[in-house]
C-alpha cells in the first residue's frame, strides 16, 4: 500500500467551528500480524478547516496493521505525516505504546510525536490535557 492509498484511508469533514481552538482525541490499536497483542495508538489534534473521521480512522488503523514496519518510531512517524498531509491540524500529538512484553526484558516501549502550524500556540488548552 502506497502513501496515498493509505492516506485515503484518513476521511474527513468539515470542522464545525474553525473558530474554534478546541481537541479532539482519538484513540485506537493496531494489531500486528506478526504478534499476538496489540500496539495502542492516540491522536489528539486541534483542528483548524477539517478533521477526521472516527470510523475512518479505525480503518486507517486496521490497514496500518498489515504492513510491515522496521521500529515503532516509523509507524509513529507515518501516522503522523498522514495526519498533517490530510487535515493540516493546527497541533497534532501521536503517541503509540508497544504492548508489555513485547521486548524481552523491556517493560515498556512508548513514542510520542508533537508537531503545530507556525506561529499557533494556546498553552492554556494544551496545559489542561493529561499526560500521555
Amino acid at each position: 500500500m502506497d502513501a496515498k492509498e493509505r492516506r485515503g484511508l484518513l476521511a474527513t469533514r468539515s470542522n464545525p467551528d474553525a473558530r474554534l481552538d478546541y481537541v479532539s482525541a482519538l484513540e485506537g490499536h493496531i494489531e500486528p500480524a506478526a504478534r499476538a497483542q496489540r500496539t495502542t495508538v492516540g491522536v489528539r489534534y486541534v483542528p483548524d478547516k477539517l478533521i477526521i473521521d472516527p470510523v475512518a480512522f479505525g480503518r486507517y488503523l486496521g490497514a496500518l496493521g498489515t504492513l510491515p514496519w522496521e521500529s515503532l518510531e516509523k509507524v509513529a512517524v507515518t501516522i503522523l505525516d498522514d495526519i498533517n498531509n490530510e487535515i493540516v491540524a493546527r497541533w497534532v500529538q501521536v503517541a503509540l505504546s508497544a504492548p508489555n512484553g513485547a521486548h524481552p526484558g523491556l517493560d515498556n516501549h512508548g513514542v510520542m510525536l508533537e508537531d503545530r502550524q507556525p506561529k499557533w500556540d494556546n498553552p492554556a488548552l494544551l496545559s489542561r490535557l493529561r499526560r500521555y
